[in-house]
């Protein structure tokens, strides 16, 4: 009792009540001083903890979510959001909007594996990247069609550098890749949404360091793999 009491914040009074109604639905049985779930009650919380997950996701960053387009993550993902557990909010300060967030850079910094998926040409972000991968970290670029495009012809000496390296690999998107930006490394994964709106992109994130949260991206980009082909060379113009 003290243990439920502790960890659900409650009074003796306010909770007897509440175990009484699970006694007699057969949710929770009693042994002395301890109560237990019963097998039908592990099975519904089983079933209950991922719609926990996924409400405190959204309640976190309640406004966030509501405002960016979830089209472009997998349906089978959409209901894995729980996973993306104790997410943080990266807002980009109006003075240094096209600079990466300090946190970002520190963490990317550290890592020494990279994943990155994104649909948007961002060059702080790939220069840090493009870095780390110079210095040997194991690093897999996933772009859209606008972005290699723009890689391929504004930085065309930076992709064959980056081309000749063993550690780094690039993929193209086949279609419309809609999820704005995914990094995942061994430390931390963030994740960008485009708003509804297009017109209006903010640059914010969600970077989130729990183990659910980095094994959710690890995936979410296998996954984006599936519909990419490997680039192993820059076309002739």
């Amino acid at each position: 009792m003290d243990e439920i009491k502790e960890t659900l914040d409650v009074t003796s009074t306010a909770i007897l009540p509440q175990i009484k109604k699970l006694k007699e639905k057969s949710l929770v049985f009693q042994e002395d001083k301890s109560y237990r779930l019963s097998l039908i009650g592990k099975v519904l919380v089983e079933k209950m903890q991922p719609l926990v997950n996924i409400v405190d996701v959204f309640e976190d960053n309640f406004d966030y979510w509501a405002e960016r387009d979830l089209q472009g993550i997998p349906p089978a993902f959409r209901k894995r959001l729980g996973e993306l557990k104790k997410s943080k909010l990266i807002q980009p300060d109006l003075d240094r909007m096209f600079e990466l967030d300090p946190e970002i850079v520190e963490n990317i910094s550290k890592s020494t594996r990279i994943l990155e998926c994104i649909a948007y040409f961002d060059p702080s972000l790939i220069s840090i990247c493009q870095e780390r991968a110079k210095s040997g970290v194991e690093f897999s670029f996933l772009m859209s069609e606008p972005v290699f495009q723009r890689y391929s012809v504004d930085y065309l000496e930076d992709f064959r550098s980056m081309l000749a390296l063993e550690n780094t690999k690039f993929f193209l998107y086949s279609g419309e890749l809609k999820i704005a930006n995914l990094t995942v490394t061994d430390r931390f994964v963030m994740l960008s949404l485009f708003p509804k709106n297009q017109k209006h992109f903010d640059r914010e994130s969600l970077i989130s360091y729990d183990p659910s949260a980095l094994k959710f991206g690890n995936e979410l980009f296998d996954e984006l793999l599936r519909n990419s082909t490997r680039i192993t060379q820059i076309p002739n113009e």
